[in-house]
Protein backbone atom coordinates (compact mmCIF):
# COMPACT_ATOMS: atom_id res chain seq x y z
CA UNK A 1 0.00 0.00 0.00
CA UNK A 2 2.23 2.78 -1.33
CA UNK A 3 0.08 5.74 -0.26
CA UNK A 4 -0.67 4.59 3.28
CA UNK A 5 1.15 3.85 6.51
CA UNK A 6 -1.19 1.09 7.57
CA UNK A 7 -0.49 -2.20 9.25
CA UNK A 8 -1.98 -5.34 7.78
CA UNK A 9 -1.70 -7.10 11.14
CA UNK A 10 -4.81 -6.32 13.17
CA UNK A 11 -3.81 -8.46 16.16
CA UNK A 12 -3.18 -6.60 18.37
CA UNK A 13 -4.96 -3.53 17.02
CA UNK A 14 -2.88 -0.40 16.48
CA UNK A 15 -2.72 2.16 19.26
CA UNK A 16 -3.46 5.00 16.82
CA UNK A 17 -5.34 4.67 13.57
CA UNK A 18 -6.28 7.34 11.04
CA UNK A 19 -8.33 6.87 7.90
CA UNK A 20 -8.73 9.36 5.06
CA UNK A 21 -7.27 12.12 7.22
CA UNK A 22 -7.05 15.48 5.44
CA UNK A 23 -6.57 19.11 6.44
CA UNK A 24 -7.23 22.10 4.19
CA UNK A 25 -6.26 25.67 5.12
CA UNK A 26 -7.72 28.88 3.71
CA UNK A 27 -5.33 31.80 3.26
CA UNK A 28 -4.97 35.22 1.61
CA UNK A 29 -1.77 36.80 0.29
CA UNK A 30 -3.11 40.30 1.07
CA UNK A 31 -6.15 42.20 2.27
CA UNK A 32 -7.83 42.27 -1.14
CA UNK A 33 -6.34 39.09 -2.51
CA UNK A 34 -8.48 36.16 -3.47
CA UNK A 35 -8.77 33.46 -0.84
CA UNK A 36 -6.64 30.43 -1.60
CA UNK A 37 -7.05 26.82 -0.54
CA UNK A 38 -4.02 24.86 0.62
CA UNK A 39 -4.18 21.14 1.35
CA UNK A 40 -1.57 20.39 4.03
CA UNK A 41 -2.20 16.64 4.34
CA UNK A 42 -4.45 14.56 2.14
CA UNK A 43 -6.16 11.22 2.63
CA UNK A 44 -3.68 9.86 5.20
CA UNK A 45 -4.09 6.32 6.47
CA UNK A 46 -1.85 5.74 9.47
CA UNK A 47 -1.45 2.87 11.91
CA UNK A 48 0.90 3.23 14.88
CA UNK A 49 1.59 -0.23 16.33
CA UNK A 50 1.73 -0.62 20.10
CA UNK A 51 5.13 -0.64 21.75
CA UNK A 52 7.10 0.45 18.68
CA UNK A 53 8.76 3.65 17.47
CA UNK A 54 7.12 4.95 14.30
CA UNK A 55 9.12 7.68 12.57
CA UNK A 56 7.70 10.16 10.07
CA UNK A 57 10.05 11.97 7.67
CA UNK A 58 9.54 14.38 4.82
CA UNK A 59 10.76 17.66 3.41
CA UNK A 60 9.98 20.92 5.19
CA UNK A 61 6.38 21.97 4.66
CA UNK A 62 5.13 18.51 3.71
CA UNK A 63 2.62 18.38 6.57
CA UNK A 64 4.48 16.35 9.23
CA UNK A 65 3.65 18.69 12.11
CA UNK A 66 0.12 19.20 10.80
CA UNK A 67 -0.33 15.43 10.95
CA UNK A 68 0.92 15.38 14.55
CA UNK A 69 -1.52 18.11 15.56
CA UNK A 70 -4.39 16.28 13.86
CA UNK A 71 -3.57 13.14 15.84
CA UNK A 72 -3.50 15.24 19.04
CA UNK A 73 -6.71 17.03 18.08
CA UNK A 74 -4.91 20.37 18.33
CA UNK A 75 -6.26 20.89 14.81
CA UNK A 76 -9.61 19.78 13.43
CA UNK A 77 -9.49 17.55 10.38
CA UNK A 78 -11.22 18.71 7.22
CA UNK A 79 -12.16 15.08 6.61
CA UNK A 80 -11.29 11.63 7.87
CA UNK A 81 -10.99 10.15 11.34
CA UNK A 82 -8.51 9.56 14.17
CA UNK A 83 -8.88 6.73 16.67
CA UNK A 84 -6.79 6.23 19.82
CA UNK A 85 -7.09 2.85 21.52
CA UNK A 86 -10.06 2.12 19.29
CA UNK A 87 -12.02 5.23 20.28
CA UNK A 88 -12.57 8.32 18.12
CA UNK A 89 -10.48 11.31 19.14
CA UNK A 90 -12.74 14.28 19.83
CA UNK A 91 -12.35 17.39 21.94
CA UNK A 92 -9.11 17.75 23.90
CA UNK A 93 -5.88 15.75 23.70
CA UNK A 94 -6.86 12.24 24.87
CA UNK A 95 -5.69 10.95 28.24
CA UNK A 96 -2.73 8.66 27.73
CA UNK A 97 -0.94 10.87 25.18
CA UNK A 98 2.02 13.08 26.06
CA UNK A 99 3.71 15.42 23.60
CA UNK A 100 7.13 17.07 23.33
CA UNK A 101 7.60 19.79 20.71
CA UNK A 102 10.79 21.31 19.30
CA UNK A 103 10.18 24.61 21.07
CA UNK A 104 11.34 24.93 24.66
CA UNK A 105 8.15 24.37 26.63
CA UNK A 106 9.62 24.49 30.13
CA UNK A 107 7.95 26.94 32.49
CA UNK A 108 10.55 29.60 33.42
CA UNK A 109 8.82 30.46 36.71
CA UNK A 110 9.07 26.85 37.99
CA UNK A 111 12.18 24.97 39.01
CA UNK A 112 13.07 21.64 37.39
CA UNK A 113 11.21 19.53 39.96
CA UNK A 114 8.04 21.60 39.74
CA UNK A 115 8.23 21.63 35.93
CA UNK A 116 8.32 17.84 35.87
CA UNK A 117 5.57 17.61 38.50
CA UNK A 118 3.22 20.04 36.76
CA UNK A 119 0.98 17.52 34.98
CA UNK A 120 0.76 15.18 37.96
CA UNK A 121 -0.30 17.97 40.31
CA UNK A 122 -2.82 19.18 37.78
CA UNK A 123 -4.62 15.80 37.91
CA UNK A 124 -4.43 15.76 41.70
CA UNK A 125 -1.98 12.92 42.31
CA UNK A 126 -1.00 12.68 46.01
CA UNK A 127 2.23 14.53 46.72
CA UNK A 128 4.14 11.44 47.88
CA UNK A 129 3.41 9.76 44.55
CA UNK A 130 4.33 12.96 42.70
CA UNK A 131 7.71 12.99 44.45
CA UNK A 132 8.37 9.31 43.73
CA UNK A 133 7.57 9.63 40.02
CA UNK A 134 9.44 12.90 39.54
CA UNK A 135 12.52 11.71 41.43
CA UNK A 136 12.64 8.62 39.22
CA UNK A 137 12.19 10.63 36.01
CA UNK A 138 14.82 13.22 36.92
CA UNK A 139 17.28 10.48 37.84
CA UNK A 140 16.56 8.67 34.59
CA UNK A 141 17.09 11.84 32.54
CA UNK A 142 20.29 12.79 34.39
CA UNK A 143 18.64 15.73 36.14
CA UNK A 144 18.59 14.55 39.75
CA UNK A 145 21.12 17.22 40.76
CA UNK A 146 19.10 19.98 39.08
CA UNK A 147 15.76 19.67 40.89
CA UNK A 148 15.94 23.13 42.46
CA UNK A 149 17.40 24.91 39.41
CA UNK A 150 15.34 27.11 37.08
CA UNK A 151 15.26 26.62 33.27
CA UNK A 152 17.16 29.85 32.60
CA UNK A 153 20.17 28.27 34.31
CA UNK A 154 20.16 25.23 32.01
CA UNK A 155 21.36 24.58 28.47
CA UNK A 156 18.88 23.95 25.66
CA UNK A 157 19.52 20.21 25.83
CA UNK A 158 18.92 20.13 29.57
CA UNK A 159 15.69 22.09 29.21
CA UNK A 160 14.50 19.57 26.64
CA UNK A 161 15.31 16.80 29.12
CA UNK A 162 13.02 18.59 31.58
CA UNK A 163 10.20 18.56 29.00
CA UNK A 164 10.71 14.86 28.34
CA UNK A 165 10.73 14.15 32.10
CA UNK A 166 7.44 16.06 32.41
CA UNK A 167 5.95 13.81 29.73
CA UNK A 168 7.54 10.67 31.16
CA UNK A 169 6.01 11.00 34.66
CA UNK A 170 2.52 10.84 33.15
CA UNK A 171 3.28 7.27 32.04
CA UNK A 172 1.66 7.82 28.64
CA UNK A 173 0.67 5.01 26.33
CA UNK A 174 1.73 7.24 23.41
CA UNK A 175 4.56 9.78 23.36
CA UNK A 176 4.32 12.07 20.35
CA UNK A 177 7.66 13.77 19.69
CA UNK A 178 7.49 16.55 17.10
CA UNK A 179 11.07 17.52 16.13
CA UNK A 180 12.02 17.21 19.83
CA UNK A 181 15.76 17.66 19.21
CA UNK A 182 15.58 20.01 16.23
CA UNK A 183 16.98 23.04 18.07
CA UNK A 184 19.98 21.14 19.48
CA UNK A 185 23.49 20.65 18.11
CA UNK A 186 24.35 17.34 16.45
CA UNK A 187 26.23 15.86 19.41
CA UNK A 188 23.46 16.71 21.86
CA UNK A 189 20.84 15.34 19.43
CA UNK A 190 22.68 12.02 19.35
CA UNK A 191 22.84 11.84 23.15
CA UNK A 192 19.18 12.78 23.47
CA UNK A 193 18.26 10.13 20.91
CA UNK A 194 19.97 7.48 23.02
CA UNK A 195 18.12 8.74 26.11
CA UNK A 196 14.85 8.47 24.18
CA UNK A 197 15.60 4.84 23.31
CA UNK A 198 16.40 4.07 26.96
CA UNK A 199 13.13 5.68 28.00
CA UNK A 200 11.22 3.68 25.38
CA UNK A 201 12.76 0.41 26.56
CA UNK A 202 12.20 1.28 30.23
CA UNK A 203 8.53 2.24 29.88
CA UNK A 204 7.36 0.07 26.98
CA UNK A 205 5.46 3.06 25.60
CA UNK A 206 4.61 3.69 21.97
CA UNK A 207 6.37 6.57 20.22
CA UNK A 208 5.49 8.63 17.16
CA UNK A 209 8.57 10.60 16.10
CA UNK A 210 8.23 13.50 13.66
CA UNK A 211 11.62 14.54 12.28
CA UNK A 212 13.27 16.06 9.21
CA UNK A 213 16.51 14.23 10.02
CA UNK A 214 16.93 11.01 8.05
CA UNK A 215 19.76 9.90 10.35
CA UNK A 216 17.58 10.40 13.41
CA UNK A 217 14.64 8.54 11.90
CA UNK A 218 16.80 5.60 10.79
CA UNK A 219 18.52 5.22 14.16
CA UNK A 220 15.52 5.66 16.44
CA UNK A 221 12.64 4.08 14.52
CA UNK A 222 11.34 0.56 14.05
CA UNK A 223 9.45 1.70 10.96
CA UNK A 224 9.52 4.93 9.01
CA UNK A 225 6.73 6.56 7.05
CA UNK A 226 8.09 8.66 4.18
CA UNK A 227 5.82 11.58 3.27
CA UNK A 228 5.30 13.12 -0.13
CA UNK A 229 5.56 16.80 -0.90
CA UNK A 230 2.62 18.96 0.13
CA UNK A 231 -0.13 17.87 0.34
CA UNK A 232 1.47 15.22 2.53
CA UNK A 233 0.59 11.58 2.18
CA UNK A 234 2.63 8.45 2.81
CA UNK A 235 4.46 7.10 -0.20
CA UNK A 236 6.39 4.29 1.48
CA UNK A 237 6.84 2.37 4.72
CA UNK A 238 10.39 1.38 5.57
CA UNK A 239 11.00 -1.29 8.22
CA UNK A 240 14.44 -0.81 9.79
CA UNK A 241 14.73 -4.23 11.40
CA UNK A 242 16.79 -2.94 14.35
CA UNK A 243 16.96 -4.64 17.73
CA UNK A 244 15.28 -2.81 20.64
CA UNK A 245 18.78 -2.60 22.15
CA UNK A 246 20.02 -0.32 19.38
CA UNK A 247 22.13 2.72 20.22
CA UNK A 248 24.47 5.17 18.50
CA UNK A 249 26.78 2.31 17.48
CA UNK A 250 23.99 1.07 15.19
CA UNK A 251 25.05 3.85 12.80
CA UNK A 252 28.14 1.74 12.05
CA UNK A 253 26.00 -1.09 10.65
CA UNK A 254 26.17 -1.21 6.81
CA UNK A 255 22.37 -1.38 6.73
CA UNK A 256 22.25 2.07 8.32
CA UNK A 257 23.81 3.66 5.24
CA UNK A 258 21.60 1.63 2.94
CA UNK A 259 18.46 2.80 4.75
CA UNK A 260 19.67 6.41 4.64
CA UNK A 261 20.23 6.16 0.89
CA UNK A 262 16.85 4.52 0.31
CA UNK A 263 14.94 7.21 2.18
CA UNK A 264 17.00 10.07 0.76
CA UNK A 265 16.31 8.77 -2.74
CA UNK A 266 12.56 8.90 -2.15
CA UNK A 267 12.67 12.37 -0.60
CA UNK A 268 14.92 13.68 -3.38
CA UNK A 269 12.49 12.39 -6.02
CA UNK A 270 9.61 14.10 -4.19
CA UNK A 271 11.52 17.39 -3.97
CA UNK A 272 12.32 17.34 -7.70
CA UNK A 273 8.68 16.57 -8.52
CA UNK A 274 7.52 19.50 -6.34
CA UNK A 275 9.99 21.90 -7.97
CA UNK A 276 8.84 20.92 -11.45
CA UNK A 277 5.22 21.41 -10.44
CA UNK A 278 5.97 25.02 -9.38
CA UNK A 279 7.57 26.00 -12.68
Amino acid sequence: MADALASTNRNPPPLVQTRGLSRVFQSRAGLFAKQRTLAAVSDVDLDIPRGRVTGVVGESGCGKSTLARLVLRLLDASSGSVHFEGKPVVGEVPDGIAVVFQEDASFPWLNVFDNAAFGLRRVGLPEDQVKARVDHALDFMGLSGCAGIYPSQLSGGMRQRVCIARAMVLRPRLMLLDEPFGALDQQTRLLMGEEMLKLWRDTGSTIMLITHSIDEAVLLSDRIGVMSSCPGRFIEIVETGWSPERDAQTAMDPRFGALQAQIWGMLRAESIKALKAKR
